[in-house]
């Protein structure tokens, strides 16, 4: 193939999205380059510390909980407030949060500390979704979407293969510098973005308040962050059950940082290419075949014996990965009123917060009594489950901008909608 080819690929995927999108991709890239305590949470407490597996899924899980907590505050501050204050005291929280935990040696102080780590740094992710949803056009939101998909896991690619190497050197280091590469992203938020929450001068005609009763009356929507919550739990075992599993196995934090940084590569090396092939395609469709190949590829981590092996089952459920996230972040949009896009993304980030709650408890537990064969089978019936859903549920579903047409006659006018609730 010609070189142009893909170099025009590329180019036409970043064509024609706003600047301020650029200045949030930058905030999240710069975000992931740092993003070292979650990866490796549960090598820090088993091999370094010397805790339980069901200890270390303990405090994850409490890092869990503070994101459900935070993720509905986060939604409704930033439907509230506005987006950009919303990220400037997310950013700031998480990194005074990170650099503590990093300090603590108590069990109770340890735990505790994670719980305000998983509230500071899940009530931004409201905030950056509904952001997008307002400075991007309806026909370019699933490629946005998947752009700033891609910068997380570029920034995790790089983070992934040097955190090993910085972990068996000093797991405090690693603290330090998330703390630092979060409080970067702050000030990018705070020098280059302004607010983009819809202008409260502007009157809505047809579009009732929004509130998260609304939310939670929306049946077909629960219902589809019931299923986000069955695939979230399935993509938590990468850095909950897998890095428990293969210490237990007697690899290394630099063989589990080399096998889950493959996840990251192969994102950054296939979103793009993926994304122009399934940017008009039929979410369902894609919704039904992720779930599948997120659960059937953790399955077959039950026969790796090597890191290549690990490596090889990552390759599975990140091809699952590249095609779920935006679609499933584009589906939340589609499924919103203009008004309440904070809330519902909140509710949204809300699925992948329970999750980060459920997992840990749910593979801690499973490995200590069980073993690690039986976690990743429940995986695999968790995905089938999760596809069967989305068949069943994701039928007739509203035109790419409908939301914004109901919403003052135009979706220009519906951008700028208040959210008065």
């Amino acid at each position: 193939m010609p070189a142009a080819g893909p170099i025009r690929a590329v180019r036409e995927s970043v064509s024609g999205l706003p600047r301020d999108f650029w200045w949030l991709w930058t905030s999240t890239l710069v975000n992931r380059l740092g993003a070292f305590v979650a990866t490796f949470m549960a090598l820090y407490l088993t091999l370094d510390r010397g805790y339980s597996a069901s200890y270390a899924g303990l405090v994850a899980s409490l890092h869990g909980l503070g994101g459900v907590v935070s993720s509905l505050a986060g939604g409704v501050l930033a439907d509230r407030l506005g987006r950009r204050p919303t990220l400037l005291v997310a950013q700031t929280a998480t990194a005074a949060s990170v650099a503590l935990l990093g300090f603590m040696s108590h069990p109770v102080a340890i735990a505790a500390v994670a719980f305000l780590v998983g509230a500071a740094s899940n009530a931004s992710r409201p905030a950056v979704q509904a952001m997008i949803a307002d400075i991007v056009r309806p026909e370019d939101r699933v490629r946005a979407f998947s752009l700033n998909y891609w910068a997380i896991n570029l920034g995790f690619a790089v983070s992934s293969a040097g955190a090993g190497f910085i972990a068996e050197f000093s797991y405090l280091a690693g603290f330090l510098i998330e703390a630092a590469m979060t409080l970067a992203c702050a000030v990018v938020v705070f020098v280059k973005l302004p607010e983009s929450r819809p202008a409260p001068k502007e009157s809505v005609v047809d579009e009732a308040p929004v509130s998260l009763g609304t939310v939670l009356r929306d049946g077909r929507f629960m219902s589809v962050v019931g299923l986000s919550f069955l695939v979230a739990l399935i993509f938590q075992q990468g850095f909950v059950g897998l890095p428990v599993a293969m210490g237990q196995a007697g690899f290394t934090p630099a063989d589990y940082g080399m096998a889950v940084a493959v996840n990251g590569v192969l994102i950054v090396v296939l979103q793009i290419p993926v994304t122009r092939f399934i940017e008009h395609r039929d979410p369902r469709r894609l919704l039904i075949v992720s779930s599948l190949l997120a659960g059937y590829g953790f399955g077959l981590t039950a026969f790796a014996g090597s890191v290549g092996v690990f490596a090889l089952t990552v390759c599975v459920w990140t091809l699952a990965e590249v095609v779920n996230a935006p679609t499933q972040t584009g589906l939340v949009v589609r499924l919103s009123p203009v008004r309440g896009r904070g809330r519902y993304q909140g509710m949204y980030s809300m699925s992948w917060a329970v999750a980060a709650l459920v997992a840990p408890l749910m593979s801690g537990f499973v490995i200590d009594r069980f073993g690690a064969a039986w976690l990743w089978g429940m995986c695999a019936v968790v995905g089938t489950v999760a596809g069967l859903g989305y068949l069943v549920l994701m039928r007739r579903l509203p035109a790419q901008g409908a939301r914004e047409q109901t919403v003052a006659g135009s979706p220009m006018a519906a951008e700028r909608a208040v959210d008065a609730v």
